[in-house]
């Protein structure tokens, strides 16, 4: 499944786990109580790719955003739905695990857990993504009274109307920054909804393909991003080109390129966009300069893609980004 994959196979007896590893990053209010400093809503869809051979892989854009922002401490607050069925069981349990906060992980007694079938054919993966999941009826709930720094959204668990509201209800109280990060997945988009989400965005993310898929034709990738800067008027504007890096233009004019280290050895680039949103995440919540968030992002997602999955399940993958990056 594009965007992401972990296995929800978790071994934390032996290496240090975030919700441990996260009660350095806090601070107590007045009260006493303990309180995350500044928090990221992150609202989306968490799934499992179902493989032809029985295997599951969790996953989900939004979903492992959330799990890496944890790991740096931020404490993000999830948004989404499961089925009351073994999957949805299976994550919270992950969750808890890694000291993610599940209170806005909500229970559907009428829809399943999110899945996405996988077939091979000739070696090549496709994709089933399937209607009518739990993540398709998030309810407006105990969140909305919540008030973030940032609103962090995909576009695929917005296909039907019930998600779409709640985020809209969730959008219209907030006063913050909001940050699009596409994902268009056929049949789930069409052009005018899609366009109505990034309109409303101060950061939007997609990768190259997703560039010229919303873009009319132009002789070169930052002329396609000026029409859409122009045209959706974000404040800033970041695309990924795989394994040629990353470029970001602002609506001040400030434009940046970033690439991936010469002889990267790369396992599995699956997630590396996820990694890249939620650093990008990151810098914004510290006040980086877009020259200096580009480029943590690009150092963080290439270390990701020397890994296998989507998301590492380890501390000590996380503590040199955090110790390098100052987030103590």
């Amino acid at each position: 499944m594009a965007r992401g994959r972990i296995s929800l196979t978790l071994a934390f007896t032996t290496t240090p786990n975030a919700s441990n590893f996260n009660r350095l990053f806090q601070w107590t209010n007045n009260n006493g109580n303990t309180m995350p400093n500044k928090q990221i809503g992150i609202v989306g869809e968490v799934l499992f790719d179902q493989f032809p051979d029985g295997k599951r892989i969790l996953g989900g854009a939004p979903f492992n955003v959330a799990w890496h922002l944890q790991a740096f401490g931020q404490q993000p607050c999830f948004i989404s739905r499961v089925g009351d069925d073994a999957q949805g069981a299976g994550i919270r349990a992950a969750m808890q695990a890694w000291g993610m906060d599940t209170g806005h992980l909500q229970t559907d007694t009428e829809h399943p857990t999110g899945t996405v079938n996988v077939a091979i054919n000739n070696g090549e993966p496709s994709y089933d993504i399937l209607d009518q999941q739990a993540y398709d009826f998030i309810a407006a709930g105990q969140f909305m009274e919540q008030r973030y720094s940032i609103i962090y959204h995909g576009t695929l668990a917005l296909r039907h109307r019930q998600s779409s509201c709640a985020l809209s209800a969730l959008k219209n109280r907030h006063t913050g920054k909001v940050f699009v990060d596409v994902n268009l997945r056929a049949p789930w988009w069409h052009i005018d909804t899609v366009g109505q989400w990034l309109s409303n965005a101060d950061w939007l993310k997609l990768n190259d393909d997703e560039l010229l898929q919303l873009a009319p034709p132009h002789n070169n990738l930052k002329a396609s991003m000026c029409w859409l800067l122009e045209h959706y008027q974000p404040e800033a504007l970041v695309v990924t080109c795989g394994s040629q890096g990353a470029l970001a233009l602002t609506g001040s004019g400030e434009f940046t390129e970033t690439a991936p280290a010469e002889g990267l050895a790369v396992t599995d680039t699956v997630g590396a966009g996820d990694a890249f949103a939620a650093v990008l995440l990151l810098g914004i919540q510290q006040g980086w300069s877009l020259r200096l968030t580009m480029d943590r992002a690009q150092e963080f997602a290439s270390a990701l893609v020397t890994q296998q999955g989507a998301t590492v399940h380890d501390m000590r993958f996380y503590q040199p980004f955090i110790a390098d990056w100052h987030l103590l």
